[in-house]
């Protein structure tokens, strides 16, 4: 298995959150936390982050529907 790791404009482009945002859901623990990748530079698991996009497409789309109910 092989694991890929995301930098940040990739995660905001996958997301579309901003850098804030996903640094604040990260803070909250609603989002994937960075991993060190050495020095000052950070990365995301990609599959943390295929989750968290299949999960919020899930919460959605059941809130959507108790909408219309």
């Amino acid at each position: 298995m092989v694991t890929t790791i995301l930098r940040l404009p990739i995660v905001k482009n996958r997301t579309g959150l901003s850098r804030s945002t996903i640094y604040l859901r990260v803070s909250e623990g609603r989002f994937p936390s960075p991993i060190s990748l050495g020095g000052r530079a950070v990365g995301w698991v990609e599959s943390e982050i295929n989750d968290w996009v299949i999960k919020h497409i899930e919460e959605s789309r059941k809130q959507n529907k108790r909408g219309r109910a």
